[in-house]
């Protein structure tokens, strides 16, 4: 872990200035609203409190970091190994196993420096250049030099430098997705607000790393560094532990009690002996043998090659593993928290409905892309867009939807632009919607500003919630730049130029100055306010954003808009409802985590009617009680209840970073794995703390990316049900290889027990032995790698996070194989001698390839631990059948070749002893299938 940083020191009196009017906090802090700090007095605070910066850990030294590496139970076997091998002269083989010792370490220390990284990306979002009046005059100075009671000015794209209590502002909007999770701009105002709100909701503060989008504001320095919400990020990504996978903490277990097994049977080996009157040298050199025996060497490398065999297969399916282990955890996932916007969704806004006064219509196509079509109620395609005729077509669809669109684009200052066949918006999301919307039936951007040529312009107003944009409309301009005839401007004779007022806002805002509405045929009629209310609730209901298009012809051709003139006199034209949309495929993912047996929960910083609303389209459910519930309403809750409520829920909104990491432990202490997805920084603690964190390629920020233990590279939620389903065939295939290997180690370990029991020669040496091992784990057991997922892996429940590394019934097994190696090698060396004549080396060479022998044929019925060997397609693994065949060919060279039989003192064996050899194989083959197809429910 990281060394923690010092306590923030912040102003003990400015804490939660939201709370506090303008006038206090620039009297606790001691500063001027209009001249701000002089120099001194600022020099002076900066040493006080610091420069605004996040603070740097404090990790170990490489060597201390390195040295944490060897300290884990299976190190200490392999390490074990090694000397063992080393003592009975087997350097080549004792170099092998220290080989592996060495990449593991190295592995886990260059991850160590993760977490540094994470820390790092957060320090430098906070590194730019403010705008700070100081001594009555405006600075431009590094952001590292704010104090608190500094002030401020900030503007459009700006990347706010502190914590800054508002003073004074001018349509400020700020973009705080990337730290609490909301997914439109914010509008900031100067309001006190209450203690208890929630940093979303913060209107009169500006929040270190956050970005402007538009307008202007000044304030007040509230907190640097460490004491910013940022540093507490910071502080909450420092602490959240790394957790060990799943995999680590079973194979953990494992090797603990591998360690004390291997301890017990070679003390016991070698006592037995010296109690039976053995040399006490040749007691010892069979406890050696016993131990090589039983150590699994091959397995820490081929864990490895199959976890890294799986970060290539989720790699094809656009999911990028950071982290090893983390392959086998997705696999383990029982509950996936979900951030919602821009994973779940297309985090992209987008029309769904257009509502004018005579009829409703829909939308197609997702996103800033303009490819989709505006549907009326039979699915017939309108607007421009649908017709052959060219530019003098009629308007499908009728004047008052002709100028919901057209004002909806010319209202508008955001930009759609395409590069490589992106669509990419500059400007404000709900805008770009508008601007798609229009674009689906003709109305592109470069043709509206032809045909409405924009004359002046009220920007938006956060106590009036409304645009308005005055335009100039001659005779002719809609044919000249591509579009059909312009309907005429309501109120006007439709001759000559004229000039045409175009509002969209909130319908609160916009109806009292409508006395008209607008028909489909161009007529006008008196304004039906209950019935566009009643739209506008319906729509809002379904957790759509709603805005009120509404139009004014004017007299003459004038130059400027009173703000005050925009009271009265409007006619409505439609509205038009939006919504981040979910992306096409994420409903099916979360259908199919449902059957997998894996809990979904959405968490979001949205409001909770919004994200009830995405949740129900996505297949969540919403509709029992206590499957909504909001971060406030959880941190008013007693631990108890909280558990309860947290299971319950389906939707989490308004939620804090802080209880992010909190929700991830609470479900960890539930015994839990966890998934938790995130591209914000505020998603970086609990993507650090959860089991395994998923962070966002595309919309992700840094500090997410380098917090996560793999990244998305669509941002596609279905990518994470696809790595879940690559996470299940990669632990499949350890389990497997560690079922086929262990009756193997166990077998040839009984193999010299038996032997010193009896008090006969050893059926193999402890050279043969490593052999074994060595060679069979590399050319037979790791092709299990390779083996393709299994019919039904999404369809079966996750497994239970404490349940053993290998089941009661795989137990079993292993014993069975075990007992049936010691026996055949025993007896087959034991009759080789006695009956069949061989000499002792002939003997042993038939015992070491009568192991082998059962393991080819134990190592087909491993392919499904289940079912029959050929579940998957008998010949779905061609590696297996290459395996064999170099195993074969091995084993050739071994009985075979002279050079051999002088260093593994063996020798060549008889095509008799070849025929018991493989009918011995054979019948332990079908030993194993009927214990499969006997025992296969307790499997």
């Amino acid at each position: 872990m990281t060394a923690q940083p010092n306590p923030p020191v912040r102003p003990r009196d400015a804490e939660n200035p939201h709370r506090l009017g303008v006038h206090e906090v620039v009297l606790l802090l001691e500063t001027d609203p209009e001249r701000g700090l002089s120099s001194r007095e600022a020099e002076n605070r900066l040493e006080r409190y610091g420069r605004n910066q996040l603070p740097h850990s404090r990790p170990g030294g490489p060597l201390e970091r390195m040295l944490r590496q060897f300290h884990h139970p299976l190190i200490y076997v392999l390490l074990a190994a090694a000397v063992v091998a080393f003592a009975i002269g087997e350097t080549v083989d004792a170099a092998v196993i220290l080989g592996v010792v060495l990449a593991n370490a190295v592995i886990g220390f260059v991850q160590e420096s993760k977490a540094e990284a994470a820390l790092d990306a957060l320090r430098a979002m906070v590194r730019t250049h403010a705008e700070v009046v100081r001594d009555g005059a405006a600075h431009r100075v590094d952001s590292e030099t704010l104090v608190p009671g500094d002030l401020v000015r900030i503007g459009a794209g700006d990347k706010v430098p502190a914590d800054i209590r508002l003073v004074r502002i001018a349509e400020l909007q700020v973009d705080e997705s990337a730290l609490t999770g909301e997914s439109l701009p914010v509008q900031k105002d100067e309001v006190v607000l209450p203690e208890e709100t929630v940093v979303a909701d913060r209107h009169n503060m500006l929040y270190s790393g956050t970005l402007v989008t538009g307008g202007t504001g000044t304030g007040v320095v509230v907190a640097t560094g460490s004491a910013t919400e940022l540093g507490e990020i910071h502080r909450l990504v420092g602490s959240a532990e790394v957790l060990s996978t799943p995999l680590t903490r079973k194979l953990t277990s494992f090797s603990k009690i591998l360690t004390v097994a291997i301890l017990a049977l070679a003390a016991f080996t070698f006592v037995t002996g010296l109690l039976r009157g053995e040399d006490a040298v040749l007691m010892f050199t069979a406890a050696v043998a016993l131990a090589v025996a039983v150590i699994p060497e091959g397995l820490p490398a081929v864990v490895t090659i199959t976890l890294a065999i799986g970060v290539a297969r989720m790699a094809r399916r656009n999911a990028v593993v950071r982290r090893l282990p983390a392959v086998e955890t997705l696999g383990s996932t029982t509950v996936i928290c979900s951030d919602k916007t821009g994973t779940l969704t297309e985090n992209q806004m987008t029309v769904h409905t257009v509502w004018t006064p005579d009829a409703v219509f829909t939308t197609s196509g997702t996103g800033y892309d303009p490819q989709g079509e505006v549907l009326d109620a039979d699915g017939s395609t309108t607007g421009h867009a649908a017709h052959d005729g060219g530019a003098t077509g009629p308007w499908a669809g009728g004047a008052a939807l002709h100028w919901t669109l057209l004002t909806g684009a010319a209202c508008n200052d955001a930009q759609l632009t395409e590069r490589d066949g992106t669509w990419k918006l500059v400007g404000d999301p709900t805008e770009g919607a508008l601007r798609t919307s229009a674009h689906k039936t003709g109305l592109t951007h470069h043709r509206v500003a032809a045909a409405l040529p924009r004359v002046a312009t009220v920007p938006f107003s956060s106590k009036r919630r409304r645009m308005a944009t005055l335009h100039r409309m001659r005779p002719g301009d809609g044919e000249a730049a591509g579009l059909p005839a312009l309907p005429a401007v309501p109120g006007a004779d439709g001759t000559g130029e004229s000039s045409v007022t175009l509002v969209k806002g909130a319908l609160e805002g916009l109806l009292p100055a409508c006395t008209h509405e607008l028909t489909a045929d161009g007529t006008l009629r008196p304004v039906n306010r209950e019935a566009a209310e009643d739209a506008v609730a319906e729509l809002a209901s379904q957790g759509l954003r709603v805005l009120a298009m509404a139009v004014r012809h004017e007299s003459g051709t004038p130059e400027t808009i009173a703000e005050e003139s925009l009271d009265d006199g409007f006619v409505l034209v439609g509205l038009q409802a939006m919504l981040d949309p979910p992306r096409e495929a994420a409903r099916e993912s979360v259908r199919a985590c449902h059957t997998a047996g894996i809990d979904v929960k959405m968490i979001t910083g949205d409001h909770a009617a919004t994200a009830a609303a995405i949740a129900g389209r996505l297949g969540l459910p919403t509709d029992r009680e206590g499957s909504v519930v909001s971060g406030p309403e959880l941190a008013a809750m007693e631990p108890e209840r909280y558990r309860e409520a947290l299971g319950e829920a389906t939707v989490l909104a308004r939620v804090s970073p802080e209880q992010k990491l909190r929700m991830v432990e609470a479900l960890q202490a539930e015994g839990h794995v966890v998934a938790m997805t995130g591209d914000g920084v505020n998603d970086a603690p609990a993507l650090r703390q959860a089991d395994i964190g998923v962070a966002m390629g595309h919309g992700g920020t840094e500090v997410a990316k380098e917090a996560s233990d793999a990244i998305l590279l669509d941002d596609d939620f279905s990518t994470i049900e696809a790595a879940v389903e690559e996470g299940r065939s990669v632990f499949d295939n350890l389990s497997k290889f560690i079922v086929w290997i262990l009756p193997t180690n166990m077998g040839q370990g009984l193999v010299i027990l038996v032997a010193v029991l009896l008090g006969t020669a050893l059926p193999v040496l402890p050279t043969q032995i490593l052999w074994i091992n060595m060679t069979t784990a590399v050319l037979l057991g790791l092709m299990l790698a390779f083996e393709p997922r299994e019919p039904g892996i999404m369809t079966r429940s996750p497994r239970v996070p404490d349940q053993p590394l290998l089941t009661w019934a795989l137990a079993v097994r292993i014993a069975l194989v075990g007992v049936l190696i010691v026996t055949a090698a025993t007896l087959l060396f034991e009759w080789e001698r006695t009956t069949g004549g061989a000499g002792i080396d002939e003997a042993r060479t038939s015992a070491m390839n009568v192991i082998i022998a059962i393991q080819v044929a134990y190592l087909f019925n491993c392919r499904s631990l289940t079912g029959p060997m050929w579940r998957t397609g008998f010949f779905s693994n061609p590696w297996i059948f290459l395996g064999v065949g170099l195993q074969i060919a091995a084993q050739l060279l071994i009985t075979y070749l002279p050079v051999m039989n002088t260093l593994f003192q063996t020798a060549p064996i008889s095509w008799e002893a070849w025929l018991r050899i493989l009918a011995i194989a054979a019948i332990a083959a079908i030993v194993v299938a009927a214990d499969k197809r006997l025992r296969r429910d307790a499997l």
